[in-house]
């Protein structure tokens, strides 16, 4: 056989060199799209997340504003306090006219509650200055666990884990706790804390339980000698008029039982915010512990902690996972 002519070779080494340049240029075409595509959802990405933290903070504005507006009254709502923002579409709150907002596609909807911290009972109070356990704040808290539902034994644990976490200056103790679903770190379990979840918290100091939005097992705890029935209608009595005054709530107690001041009151200095900002797909909340200082147009509305929470709109709030 003969070998094929030289010309018929050279164009098909041609054609080979030009298949293989087009196959490297659509290569790197495709990279670069990629990669630009990427750049785009990481900046639409960090724009929305810093819109978001501003629309939050816009909450956090409104939570500041109701808290000084009232510190001449007693929480809760009797006096007028707008304690939850129902969800609304940011719309609502860009144009009077409600389409400014639709206009410009804005799908996003935000709303707020605010909640008496110290309408729950406080865990810190286990604790003594020098790190021990209380043993007369055990006691009280064991009556709240068995109102609810849960082991009596319960109170030791929670009472000695606290004293290590608060107490220890090793560099082996636990990390301190800020909130009630921390307590799993002591081994707790998920369904037996859910039990006492509603009625307990973990503020940063020794507070007095605010007799006016506890529930009975909170008051339970808080007043020594009071029977369970008693404390379920004296939260009825409180939720239909709430008391203006210790005397007031003295008068609801049956004798010879007394208050105690540093335990048990009828106002609130601690609160908790919450915000939640709900875009497409996803919902972003973030919980503020505001401290209110002062009364009057001095009064001043302290931010104390705050945690963020992500997780996507169609999975239950318990899925949220915090944001470090």
């Amino acid at each position: 056989m003969r070998p094929p002519p030289p010309g018929r070779a050279q164009r098909g080494a041609a054609l080979l060199v030009a298949m293989l340049i087009l196959t490297l240029v659509a290569t790197v075409a495709a990279a670069m799209v990629l990669h630009q595509q990427r750049a785009i959802a990481v900046e639409a990405a960090e724009r929305a997340r810093t819109q978001a933290a501003w629309l939050l903070r816009g909450a956090q504005d409104w939570a500041r504003l109701l808290l000084r507006a009232d510190t001449e009254r007693a929480f809760p709502p009797h006096a007028g306090w707008a304690r939850k923002l129902e969800e609304s579409r940011l719309s609502q709150f860009l144009g009077a006219d409600g389409q400014a907002g639709d206009e410009a596609g804005l799908d996003v909807f935000l709303s707020g509650e605010i909640d008496d911290a110290q309408g729950r009972y406080n865990l810190r109070r286990l604790v003594t200055d020098d790190g021990k356990p209380a043993a007369a704040e055990i006691a009280a808290l064991r009556r709240l666990c068995e109102a609810a539902g849960a082991d009596a034994g319960l109170a030791d644990r929670i009472g000695t884990g606290l004293a290590q976490a608060w107490g220890s200056r090793s560099e082996a103790a636990p990390v301190a706790l800020t909130r009630p679903e921390q307590l799993a770190w002591l081994g707790i379990a998920a369904p037996t804390l859910a039990l006492i979840a509603p009625y307990v918290t973990i503020l940063p100091t020794r507070t007095a339980l605010n007799a006016n939005t506890a529930q009975a097992p909170a008051l339970l705890a808080a007043v020594d000698g009071l029977a369970l029935a008693d404390a379920q209608r004296i939260v009825q009595t409180l939720q239909r008029e709430p008391a203006g005054s210790a005397t007031a709530l003295q008068a609801l107690l049956p004798p010879p039982l007394t208050l105690d001041a540093d335990r048990v009151g009828v106002q609130s200095r601690h609160f908790e915010v919450l915000g939640r900002l709900r875009f497409e797909e996803h919902v972003l909340e973030e919980r503020w512990l505001f401290e209110r200082r002062g009364s009057g147009g001095g009064a001043q509305v302290v931010l104390l902690r705050s945690a963020r929470r992500s997780r996507d709109a169609a999975a239950p709030p318990g899925a949220a996972l915090p944001r470090q």
